[in-house]
């Protein structure tokens, strides 16, 4: 055990050790949310289900599921977060989560449709949950095996590589779907299950990496304090951003269209086989259109702001998302939402990048614990994803109609476009 125990800063084995977590559980963003899971929930479900003696449409219980899971997420973080930074339990709690959410991730693979509609919902939110939490501890890694001028580089190497495993086994799946009979499947939905088994599989056997590698806890000793400690960060923060009225319109923004964002991207799929019957093999291409472009807009989106200043930017993306949710709430045609798609991948990546580096401008000068002010924003962002989603799904229940539920979440983007005008971003000093 002495080689975990003994490491030394920058060392490019941990390192890499460290960005091979990414590889590990990108998969599952990828494959489970965003390109193979929803369409199969609502293709194996029937259209109207019954949760607790409520009626409500497969797609509605599927957004909140979502929401569920965001829920237990945003609850916890703080308290994960004051355990991560001062608790010396980062890699047990790695383990922990990383354990939970491939093993729900495995359950998938007996969903087979109503009759496992309880264990399906289930599996998903805990490996959602698993997921999350996972990532909490993975970030809080960062600081402890490199120096702070190396952050942005290694994290960027994280990045990476959690992109370019999770395209390789997407890949994967989507040619085990596209040719299930040579491969002996009995039919496309035995792959697509099957699918479920290699996000699992693959989370959890690349994990190892950085369980070998990363350095071993520090045991200290657990005192209450650590259990109260991050939701008190989080309260010391809120007190300055009350008194400060710029980075309190950045944030009520930021929140209006993370509402918006990350529910567009969790239900596309969803959108994309009710509304459009688009299949599993069409809609892997939908995702990997997506990536790809994502990284065109995030570069994009950088070069725009050297040019023209970051809230310039962020209005020039949030007026592109508004106009990707009227479309959307117009669309008809496969065609057309390959296109609308292309457009989310654009705006995708832009606005994220951007929000974090305008925010970072925002935090007062001469702040010395930063990382408290992005675990407030951290936990903003989940309670938007909650709110996003749950408003979503609510809508769909009261009309039945996801196009006006897109409607709903344009008025988001307009929300955070009109509260981004009162923003005053301060430029980086030359």
């Amino acid at each position: 055990m002495s080689h975990t125990q003994e490491f030394h800063l920058n060392d490019k084995r941990v390192i890499n050790g460290w960005a091979f977590f990414d590889w590990a559980n990108s998969a599952f963003a990828l494959v489970i949310t965003a390109a193979i899971f929803p369409a199969y929930f609502v293709a194996v479900t029937d259209d109207v289900v019954h949760v607790f003696g409520i009626e409500m449409s497969n797609s509605s219980l599927y957004a909140y599921a979502i929401s569920a899971s965001y829920l237990l997420i945003a609850i916890a973080s703080p308290l994960l977060s004051g355990i991560a930074d001062y608790g010396g339990r980062r890699k047990f709690f790695l383990k922990f989560f990383t354990i939970l959410g491939s093993t729900a991730c495995l359950m998938l693979y007996f969903f087979k449709g109503m009759d496992e509609l309880a264990l399906g919902t289930t599996a998903f939110i805990l490996a959602m949950v698993g997921f999350a939490g996972g990532l909490v501890f993975y970030n809080s890694f960062l600081p402890v095996i490199v120096t702070d001028d190396l952050y942005d580089r290694v994290s960027a190497r994280g990045f990476s590589f959690g992109y370019i495993g999770s395209v390789i086994l997407l890949v994967g799946n989507l040619a085990m779907i596209q040719f299930s009979d040579v491969l002996g499947f009995p039919d496309k939905g035995a792959a697509t299950r099957f699918s479920f088994l290699t996000v699992g599989i693959w989370w959890i056997g690349f994990a190892m990496i950085p369980f070998l590698r990363l350095p071993s806890d520090a045991k200290q000793k657990a005192t209450p304090e650590l259990l109260t400690r991050g939701f008190q960060e989080l309260k010391k923060v809120w007190h300055v951003v009350k008194a400060e009225p710029n980075i309190k319109s950045f944030l009520l923004s930021f929140f209006a269209y993370s509402a918006g964002v990350q529910t567009v991207l969790f239900l596309a799929a969803t959108f994309a086989e009710k509304e459009l019957q688009f299949a599993t093999a069409e809609l892997i291409l939908v995702v990997l259109l997506l990536q790809i472009v994502a990284i065109v807009g995030a570069v994009g989106a950088s070069r725009l702001s050297e040019w023209k200043g970051n809230k310039i930017t962020l209005i020039i993306l949030l007026l592109i998302w508004v106009g990707i949710c009227l479309s959307g709430y117009l669309v008809h045609v496969k065609l057309q939402f390959y296109g609308i798609a292309a457009a989310v991948g654009l705006v995708m990546g832009g606005i994220q990048s951007m929000s974090r580096s305008t925010y970072s401008k925002l935090i007062p000068e001469g702040t010395k614990d930063t990382t408290s002010f992005f675990s407030f924003y951290d936990v903003l962002e989940k309670v938007a994803i909650i709110v996003g989603t749950f408003s979503f799904g609510f809508i769909e229940q009261l009309t039945g109609s996801m196009r006006l539920s897109l409607l709903l979440l344009g008025i988001f983007f307009i929300i955070g476009l009109l509260l981004m005008l009162r923003v005053k971003v301060r430029h980086a000093r030359t």
